[in-house]
């Protein structure tokens, strides 16, 4: 595949042009929560109408997707990436200088909008440009990377601000985050759709990515690795601070660890691409996700639980999502050049249900303050991808249901 030629950018000036839309959606969430438990005071409102606002941001963040998918194969990645930018300045804005809880819900839907879109314009444009270039597989890598750091940092900086300025200047600081990022791309981001795709090819669209092996391969994999961190995430603060006694500041360094060993690993992405190709990269990586797993399983029935007991196989994980998720959009994306706002929009829809619906019942159902939920989820999932995976052909192969 030829990438577009007036993408001329090095690996660093395409990731700083790009890698702020990674970021934003996420932000949007969890720079917020230090200010969560006040808002229903400051709105005059219950604390069912602010858990409302965290819900809604993240279903219209999933869904949405589903619309801005289509739409930038429609119309091209640049116009939804702006548009997205624009949605997410304004509400963001708005948010800060409301008083009102029926204004600030709505504010929240637009500002989520605006992420959905900007994130589908984004990894679309990634899949245009690197497909079938190695810095793709490095690409992908620091993105998922980058977005396991959020969680851990943005309340942190979230708090500051709100110490030091108040809870309106954590919304003022995203709308100025999200104008920066957005003048920086209308001066610089070129349309790298390979062609306006007509609305008759969009009919067939849905139908071609859900009867894709490879597709269903990639994104079980991808989902693998995001509902492994979101475990991860949900029982590491009853497992280190509640069961262990950490500080909150010495969780959150043990805590970082994890993104820490992931950007070290995304690093040698390319190269692990070029030795062992898409499919023997997300083999590998099921096959660490299932060692971790043990290695949890084992730590759990044998040893008392600590640091080490917990956290050593969780950075075998680290390894298995970093590698994975090196691969797993380059597989599922690779046959729908034609379509790729679509696609891309279809595989992050289906991996937050994976992850949100199978992540969420592993951590109600196994026992609090323990290892099982990490464990269960990453060793199911990874054998449902490797049986899927068995169902593919080569890279060089796709199969069709």
């Amino acid at each position: 595949m030829l990438y577009p030629k007036n993408w001329t950018y090095s690996l660093p000036a395409a990731l700083l042009l790009m890698a702020p839309f990674d970021l934003l959606a996420s932000l949007g969430m969890d720079i917020y929560l230090p200010v969560v438990v006040r808002m229903p005071a400051v709105l005059q409102t219950t604390p069912a109408t602010i858990q409302l606002t965290l819900s809604l941001y993240m279903i219209v963040l999933g869904c949405g997707q589903l619309l801005f998918g289509p739409l930038a194969d429609r119309i091209g990645r640049r116009p939804v990436l702006l548009g997205g930018a624009l949605l997410f300045t304004f509400a963001s804005a708005g948010l800060a200088m409301t008083s009102s809880a029926s204004v600030f819900i709505a504010l929240r839907v637009v500002q989520s909008a605006g992420g959905a879109a900007a994130l589908v314009a984004t990894f679309a444009t990634v899949r245009d440009v690197y497909a079938a270039r190695p810095e793709g597989a490095i690409i992908y890598g620091l993105f998922d990377s980058m977005l396991a750091f959020v969680p851990a940092f943005a309340p942190m900086i979230g708090a500051l601000v709100d110490h030091i300025f108040g809870w309106r200047a954590v919304f003022w600081l995203l709308a100025g985050l999200a104008v920066l990022s957005g003048l920086h791309a209308f001066l610089r981001w070129p349309e790298t759709c390979p062609l306006q795709t007509h609305p008759a090819t969009l009919r067939g669209s849905f139908g071609r990515v859900f009867s894709s092996v490879s597709f269903w391969t990639y994104t079980m994999g991808f989902s693998t690795a995001m509902g492994t961190f979101f475990t991860y995430f949900s029982t590491a603060p009853r497992i280190l601070m509640q069961a262990l006694g950490l500080s909150s500041t010495m969780f959150s360094l043990v805590f970082a660890t994890v993104a820490l060993v992931m950007i070290v690993c995304s690093r040698f992405g390319g190269v692990f691409v070029r030795r062992w190709g898409l499919k023997g990269c997300l083999i590998r990586g099921m096959a660490l996700f299932l060692a971790g797993a043990v290695v949890l399983m084992a730590g759990q029935m044998v040893l008392p639980i600590s640091i080490v007991t917990f956290m050593a196989p969780m950075w075998i994980m680290a390894c298995a999502i970093s590698l994975t998720s090196a691969v797993a959009a380059n597989g599922a994306l690779r046959d729908f050049g034609d379509i790729a706002g679509t696609a891309t929009a279809i595989y992050y829809f289906i991996q937050s249900v994976i992850v949100g619906a199978a992540g969420t019942l592993a951590v109600v159902l196994l026992p609090e303050a323990s290892f099982w939920p990490v464990a269960v989820f990453a060793a199911v999932a990874a054998v449902v991808t490797l049986g899927l995976a068995g169902l593919c052909g080569p890279d060089e192969k796709h199969v069709t249901l």
